[in-house]
């Protein structure tokens, strides 16, 4: 659905039509301004540029997308942006964009990467922000750091999910086999709780809101979270672009790009603001709550060109140690040609 932000800051030509006409003079006058705007208005939407953006409408991460939308950074850099909540798999929304079914997309790199490795022709532009994936367990349980996770099974929402695979990448690095030392067992997100109430499972792994909320209401033990040591400056949200898009209409993917940018930056600086945004998409959901959330993750940090390439290959890396891409795979190589620096 597109939703048309009539509050966007108005462009110089038509501030400057206002003055040329003088309109503002008199309340007679006022009317006609009145009728005058809306021609410009409309004149001014049969410019923008249709595009498709694809997004998780149920991920507090993917704020800055309706926050672009609501605060008129795609307008300002010539979109109309259609929003198409996407739930199916990450390869049927790579192969969507790919395809020209959808422009672009935000999600999770560490869900990306892999299908990205097939070959789809979808190109990372931009790093969104960092954060929103967490470890937690009960306060009984005695886990209190990554190595209390050795010989315990850990519950997850999906066997790829980016939580599930970062976690398998951090516990591989202090020692502990991820597949061997620990179990993975899989639940439905909105079932993670109750597995750990009843001692199905030692600790649970996902993504925010749903980790929140649940640290929150059973007042569990936060063990880890995509924000410790190496990671605390790497970000796990990401932009991609239709490959064709950008080879045949840079301009585009380029407007696309900053908007976003602009949109999460704004977010960091307004993040009050930017969850009463990201609410009308979530019905139920505790503003205070999804502020908190968004003072947590690091929006502040989007990274581009070859900062943000470097932080690709480092991922390809981790996931080339758990398994999850191949041994032989050159991580440079392939964050290369998965990477477009389109804002250069």
């Amino acid at each position: 659905m597109t939703i048309t932000d009539d509050t966007a800051p108005e462009s110089l030509a038509r501030r400057a039509w206002l003055r040329k006409t003088g309109w503002a003079a008199g309340a007679a006058a006022l009317g006609g301004a009145s009728l005058g705007l809306t021609s410009l208005r409309a004149g001014a939407q049969s410019n923008l540029k249709p595009l498709k953006l694809s997004w998780n409408a149920n991920a507090i991460c993917t704020a800055p997308v309706p926050v672009a939308l609501k605060q008129g950074f795609f307008q300002k850099h010539g979109l109309q942006v259609e929003l198409v909540n996407f739930a199916g798999s990450t390869d049927q929304l790579l192969e969507a964009i790919a395809t020209g079914k959808s422009d672009a997309g935000v999600g999770m790199a560490l869900r990306w990467i892999k299908p990205l490795e097939q070959g789809f022709d979808v190109k990372l532009t931009a790093g969104i922000h960092g954060g929103c994936m967490r470890l937690l367990a009960t306060r009984a349980s005695g886990i209190v750091d990554l190595q209390g996770l050795k010989g315990r099974t850990v519950g997850v929402s999906d066997m790829a999910s980016p939580a599930k695979n970062f976690f398998a990448i951090t516990l591989k690095k202090i020692g502990i086999d991820p597949d061997n030392d620990v179990r993975w067992r899989q639940y439905p997100a909105t079932l993670l709780g109750e597995a750990l109430k009843k001692g199905e499972v030692q600790a649970i792994a996902d993504g925010d809101p749903t980790i929140w909320t649940l640290r929150e209401s059973d007042h569990l033990l936060e063990v880890s979270n995509n924000l410790c040591g190496e990671y605390q400056n790497r970000v796990c949200c990401v932009l991609g672009v239709r490959g064709s898009l950008i080879r045949k209409d840079r301009a585009t993917a380029q407007g696309l790009t900053q908007a976003l940018l602009e949109a999460t930056e704004w977010t960091a600086n307004h993040p009050a603001d930017a969850a009463a945004i990201f609410s009308a998409y979530a019905p139920g959901a505790d503003v205070g709550q999804l502020t908190a959330m968004l003072k947590s993750h690091t929006d502040h940090d989007h990274p581009v060109g070859n900062a943000f390439r470097k932080e690709i290959a480092l991922y390809a890396d981790d996931l080339k140690s758990v398994g999850v891409i191949n041994a032989d795979t050159n991580s440079d190589r392939f964050a290369t040609r998965v990477f477009s620096d389109v804002l250069a």
